[in-house]
């Protein structure tokens, strides 16, 4: 396999990475739709709200947790500075402990890398634990094309794929079904459930547990991820709180790990900080129940065939980004997409990406090219909250605003909102239209009657800003008639 270049971030024709969208509905079409589902928004506002309660509990318990958020924000900041160092570094440490590196490009090549290894293994079918990776490129997919059947073995995931819906959330896929949902998605698609199954979380574990045990045993290959990666000695990390990854690592001859470039570490000692963060940020956790860490293969001990898959699909161009590339440290806890209010009102769906919520407002257009995503970073009130939870201190609001103006840049015509600030602009540097277009904005308290908020929308063009959002009640005053009154000029 060709190995592609990694070693300059600045690279100008760095390829942009491919099978991200689901669909091609911008942001706000789709939002719309969910808005009007009150299930999908009990469901969300219940699960957001109890992760969020679980992560502030156990984040307040460490009273050095500023400092480990600027640790991590340092050691990613550090590492991809070097990052082409340290990948082959990676690469010679797994090689050396028996392992076997590939390099992909995009997701084309990385599923057809996949899609060998395992025809060469004359297998048919494999088990997965959890890989934001592997549905980034479509791997499924890709797989089914060649008669080869994936099984997913987190339950989430498993809910997912047997109810034939897409992953909404990045830690919870599952988060906009709730329990008697899932109780009708087992008792159709699992032959060997109790038909008497109830909607107890327990018994619908338990459902899931001999439904999986079973892929487990008779397993050959596995398809994994990887949270992190350390280039000192090509170890690998998956954590996970329900054991299907230690079943998928340690059971089948053949592991085939799929990881974007980003998930590296340089050492140990930076392991350290992030097995800190991340499950008290995603999890609420003070540490995650499975920490599975492997190198290489041991000789009668695990997989005897390991093949580790190295993925770009568009990270090397969003590196030669300044600003964006700080998009790259994130290491997938979550934590934005639970406390931003967008996505507790719209869900996972409508973002049209694998990765949704914030994080996947500034990623997703970056990997794929900004106007192929467009609307995504538009997604956002810019609140700041995303910001403030954020394990390594990305600061998403920035890239947000940066990636506003990249698509207004890239506009060939103006836009109606471009056209409205610069007609904006030229009122508002004349005092004289100033005051004029103030005194024309306190006809709208007529139209209120005394609400806060003007029941009529624009007209058209105006309207298409006025139906998604309030438009508040001039105040009776301005603030430089106020200025006047009190100080008598």
């Amino acid at each position: 396999m060709t190995v592609v270049d990694l070693g300059m971030p600045t690279l100008p024709h760095a390829p942009r990475g491919v099978g991200h969208l689901r669909g091609n509905r911008p942001f706000p079409d789709a939002a719309r739709d969910a808005l009007r589902d009150g299930q999908l928004r009990a469901n969300l506002g219940h699960a957001t709200s109890t992760i969020r309660a679980k992560r502030a509990a156990v984040v307040a318990e460490v009273p050095d947790w500023e400092q480990l958020r600027a640790a991590g924000k340092a050691i990613k900041a550090a590492t991809m500075a070097r990052l082409d160092a340290h990948l082959e570094e990676l690469e010679r440490q797994v090689t050396a402990r028996g392992g076997t590196v590939h390099w992909a490009r995009d997701a084309i090549e990385a599923n057809a890398i996949v899609t060998e290894l395992v025809r060469a293994t004359g297998v048919h079918e494999v088990v997965k634990v959890k890989s934001m990776a592997t549905q980034e490129i479509g791997l499924n997919e890709a797989l089914e094309a060649a008669g080869i059947t994936a099984h997913e073995t987190d339950l989430a995931e498993l809910i997912v794929q047997l109810g034939h819906d897409q992953p909404s959330h990045i830690l919870v896929p599952a988060i906009h079904k709730n329990r008697a949902e899932i109780r009708e998605i087992f008792l159709r698609t699992m032959p060997e459930v109790d038909p008497g199954l109830s909607d107890d979380p327990r018994e619908l574990a338990m459902a899931a547990r001999a439904h999986l045990r079973e892929r487990f045993l008779r397993a050959e290959v596995a398809i994994s991820g990887a949270n992190f990666a350390v280039a000192e000695t090509g170890t690998l990390a998956v954590v996970e709180s329900e054991g299907n990854g230690r079943m998928c690592l340690t059971l089948p001859r053949t592991l085939i790990t799929v990881m974007g470039i980003e998930k590296l570490v340089p050492s140990w000692r930076d392991l350290e900080v992030f097995l800190q963060l991340l499950p008290r940020s995603s999890t609420g956790e003070r540490m995650n129940p499975y920490t599975s860490l492997w190198t290489g293969v041991t000789p009668g001990d695990g997989p005897q065939d390991f093949h580790l898959v190295l993925l770009d699909n568009g990270r090397t161009a969003t590196l030669a980004d300044e600003v964006g590339r700080e998009a790259l440290h994130c290491i997938r806890c979550s934590a934005c997409l639970n406390v931003c209010p967008v996505y507790e009102r719209t869900g996972g769906h409508a973002y049209g990406s694998v990765y949704p919520g914030p994080i996947g407002a500034v990623l997703s257009p970056q990997l794929t090219g900004v106007e192929d995503n467009a609307s995504l970073p538009y997604a956002s009130s810019l609140c700041g909250a995303c910001y403030d939870v954020c394990p390594v201190a990305i600061d998403i609001p920035s890239i947000l605003v940066h990636l506003r103006a990249e698509h207004v840049e890239a506009q060939k015509h103006a836009t109606p909102e471009a056209v409205a600030f610069r007609v904006l602009a030229k009122v508002m540097s004349h005092p004289r239209r100033w005051r004029m277009a103030q005194k024309a904005a306190g006809l709208g308290r007529l139209l209120a009657r005394g609400r806060p908020t003007m029941p009529a929308a624009l007209p058209p063009p105006a309207s298409r800003w006025t139906q998604s959002r309030d438009l508040p009640t001039p105040p009776k005053e301005t603030f430089t008639q106020a200025w006047a009154r009190e100080h008598g000029s």
